[in-house]
């Protein structure tokens, strides 16, 4: 029998690699999409040697809509598994920033989720099995995290909800990680300083993996890997959402980013 197979946005580094990393070792062949076709030509290179599966490299840069709807036909064809990870921040504050840039933000976080899902959902239905999921992040849950990337993760988390009452019964399940400081390239790609952030509130990349993807198998829509994090967000949903923007202000730099 064929090996399922699992499409990866954003693998060559970060919780994209550690998703492919797991898939890999879980017996899934890939399809990996990215930009930096020599990172995901090693990254393959270096699953197939390490698991014996079957990995497709798909390059394309998201910020483009003739690269995205390349691989919406990628997903059309039938995965059994999305992980829509590719994402970036950006430093600098919102009215300063080149309104390209933040288009190309919303484009790679937003648009490229949607379309992604929607190719991915027709076969996955029609098979009555397949999993999507999202990643988004606490920015996302708590207000006062910066501006567009706030919002759009916030955004992932909304539409990965609604979806979930709507594939109920369909044999697919959607999910939404919202994990909160990761030691990966992403604040440093962004330009924002993190050296303000204690050691405590950091997660290692294999840890938001493992926990994620236990909460997928449990059946929850909404995985926030880390027990600080579930005591943030839990806090952040009781008290006012004036006291988590003044708190986000003062310990977590709202300011500087976008």
């Amino acid at each position: 029998m064929s090996r399922p197979v699992a499409l990866i946005t954003g693998p060559t580094a970060g919780l994209g690699a550690g998703y492919a990393r797991r898939y890999a070792r879980d017996g899934y062949d890939l399809v990996l999409v990215a930009r930096n076709v020599e990172r995901l030509q090693d990254l393959a290179a270096e699953l197939r040697a390490a698991n014996g599966v079957e990995v497709e490299v798909l390059p394309a840069d998201l910020t483009e809509a003739a690269d995205r709807a390349g691989v919406a036909d990628r997903l059309a064809a039938g995965v059994q598994v999305l992980v829509n990870n590719a994402g970036f921040g950006t430093s600098g504050e919102f009215w300063t920033a080149v309104p390209d840039q933040l288009q190309a933000q919303l484009d790679v976080n937003v648009t490229a989720v949607m379309h992604f899902t929607r190719a991915a959902l027709p076969p996955m239905i029609a098979a009555g099995c397949g999993t999507v999921i999202n990643i988004a992040s606490v920015a996302g849950l708590l207000s006062g995290r910066g501006s567009t990337y706030s919002a759009s993760k916030a955004w992932v988390v909304s539409f990965t909800e609604g979806l979930a009452n709507g594939l109920a019964g369909t044999g697919v399940s959607i999910h939404a990680v919202c994990p909160g400081f990761v030691h990966t390239e992403f604040h440093e790609r962004a330009g924002i300083d993190m050296a303000s952030i204690p050691d405590i509130m950091w997660l290692g990349v294999d840890d938001v993996v493992a926990e994620s993807l236990a909460d997928v198998a449990k059946g929850k829509i909404i995985s926030i890997p880390g027990l600080q994090y579930k005591v943030l967000t839990t806090v952040g949903r009781l008290v006012p959402r004036r006291v988590v923007r003044a708190v986000n202000n003062r310990t977590g730099r709202s300011r500087g980013r976008t």
